[in-house]
Formats: structure tokens, sequence, C-alpha cells
């Protein structure tokens, strides 16, 4: 039994994993639009291949926001699977036999059977996380937003990941984690009165988590590190003071490993100096760049190490 595109009235057959972009399988076969009249032959289509149901409503904001990702991966993934789009305004009897009670819905179908869903609007990351748990990531796959706007913060481009992070923000207004990296961008421009407003207006236990915490501590560094006329007064020094201060300026200006394996080296030789600062410092730099980073997972080792 074939399926029928109720846009086009034109039969669908499987698509077949293109080779190159030149063989992709058109739009019409790959994203339809399902209603009572051909959602049992989309349950049927799914024992040739998985369909990814996307159950919406048009006054469904995030619905809105979800679409055009799920679009999008649909045609990179080039045949892994279709995208059948359910209105549920239209539906409701077909999604009350789904058991969808909230809108963006989207249901895996393989072999005519739910395999897994998730609600909400998913940033595309994590969308693609979940496909991957499923069907093998395409080749040449573009990076998601979320990793360009993090690339180019590593490449220390500020002002593109800004942008990035901003348009995030928009279409994932709840997704918090955005607002903290838009934050960290914001304070590699020089913009810390800007960054720290937004941490403010971020909900406690989001304000109060370690990666908005890394990124308060990351301006108080800025603060805290001596200017370039005090690191030249101190030429010549090697005392336990010159060693933090030069540590200091070198986690303010994004040379964390050096400054850490300096701020180790005080630790060990000087543990009483400002009252055991060099170690406090140590654990605000872990804040700083969040419990999973390399440095962090490294150097929180040696620290365990040269405590116990």
């Amino acid at each position: 039994m074939s399926i029928v595109d109720p846009r086009s009235g034109a039969p669908l057959t499987p698509p077949e994993p293109a080779p190159s972009p030149a063989a992709a399988p058109s739009d019409e076969q790959l994203i339809i639009d399902v209603d009572r009249n051909n959602i049992q032959q989309v349950l049927e289509f799914s024992t040739q291949v998985p369909v990814l149901l996307d159950c919406w409503a048009p006054w469904c904001e995030p619905c809105k926001t979800l679409m055009p990702i799920l679009e999008k991966l649909t045609r990179e993934y080039n045949g892994a699977f279709i995208l059948a789009k359910l209105n549920i305004e239209d539906n409701q009897d077909i999604a009350a036999q789904l058991g969808v009670r909230s809108v963006p819905d989207v249901k895996l179908i393989s072999q005519g059977g739910l395999v897994d869903h998730f609600q909400g609007a998913l940033p595309e990351k994590e969308i693609r996380e979940w496909l991957g748990r499923y069907f093998p990531a395409p080749e040449d796959a573009p990076a998601s937003p979320e990793e360009q706007a993090a690339e180019a913060l590593a490449q220390g481009d500020a002002e593109t990941a800004r942008t990035l992070y901003e348009e995030l923000v928009q279409q994932h207004p709840e997704h918090y984690a955005y607002q903290v990296e838009l934050a960290r961008a914001l304070v590699a421009q020089e913009r810390s009165g800007e960054a720290l407003a937004l941490l403010d207006n971020l909900p406690p236990e989001e304000r109060d988590a370690a990666p908005a915490r890394g990124v308060r501590a990351s301006v108080e560094f800025r603060e805290e590190a001596p200017t370039g006329e005090e690191l030249e007064a101190l030429a010549g020094r090697d005392d336990s003071e010159a060693q933090f201060k030069r540590a200091l300026r070198q986690v303010a200006d994004g040379h964390y490993e050096a400054g850490l394996e300096a701020l180790l080296k005080l630790m060990q030789a000087d543990r009483a100096y400002g009252d055991d600062v060099a170690r406090k410092t140590l654990l605000r730099v872990f804040d700083a760049l969040g419990a999973e980073h390399p440095l962090t997972v490294t150097y929180r080792r040696r620290l365990f190490t040269l405590l116990y």
C-alpha cells in the first residue's frame, strides 16, 4: 500500500538514502502531512523506513521553532527516515489515540510501533544527539548553531559567538544554558556589566548553578588581576605575592593551563599564603571552566593528590 501526499495527491515510495546531493530524495518523498486519511498508511509505511511524527498545532509557538529544525535535519539525513507532520488541531481524534497531551510532541515510529519520543522545542544539538541514538550521523553534517557558537568563542571570535547565542536565546528563551553562554561571550567582549545583568535575571536555581558562577568568576578574575603596569612593577620578584598575581593575570587573559599550573605550584610551596588563597582560587577557576572541562578534570585530580 502506498502513501499519498495530501498536498499533491501523488503516491509516495520509501526514499533510498542518496549517495550524493544530486540524487537526494525530494521534499515530497521526505516530508509529508498526515491526517485521518493516511495515518494508517504511515504506520504501515514505517515497516519499510522509520517515520518521525511531528505532532504540532497552529497556535503553538514552540512548534513553529521546532518544525524548521526537523525539516532541515530530515533533508540532511537524506532518506534515513521521513518526517510526517500531524496538525493535532485538525486531527484531535488521532492525537488522542496517540496519547498526545502537549505539543510539540515528536515520535519515532518503526515497524508500526513507537520507538521513542520527545516533547518540547529542543535545541538542534539535543535533537541531533537524540537522532544519533538510532541513525548514523550523515557524512559532512554541518555543525549545529550551538557548536558553531562554542567554536567561535574558543577561537576568540566573541562577536560571532554573541550573535549566534543571541539567536539561540531568542529561539529558546527557556533554555537557560544559552543565556549563560551569551553572558560568557559578552564578558569576552569586555561587556561585563551586560553579562552580569543577564545572569541576575536568571531563575535562582540557574543563577546559582556552576555555569553561571563560572561566568561571574571570570568577571571577578578580570577585576582582580593586576594591570600591565602592576606586572612590570613585579619584574624580578618571585615571592608568593608576585607568583599569585601573575597567575591571576594568566587566568584573566584566558591562559588557564598556565594559571592553574602556577597556582598549584604556589599552593605546594606556600600553602599558608593569603589564607590558602591559591587553593581557593583553583576552585574558582574550576567553576569558571566547568566541571567537564579537561583542565578541570586534570587539575582537580592533581589537587586531590596534593591534598590527600
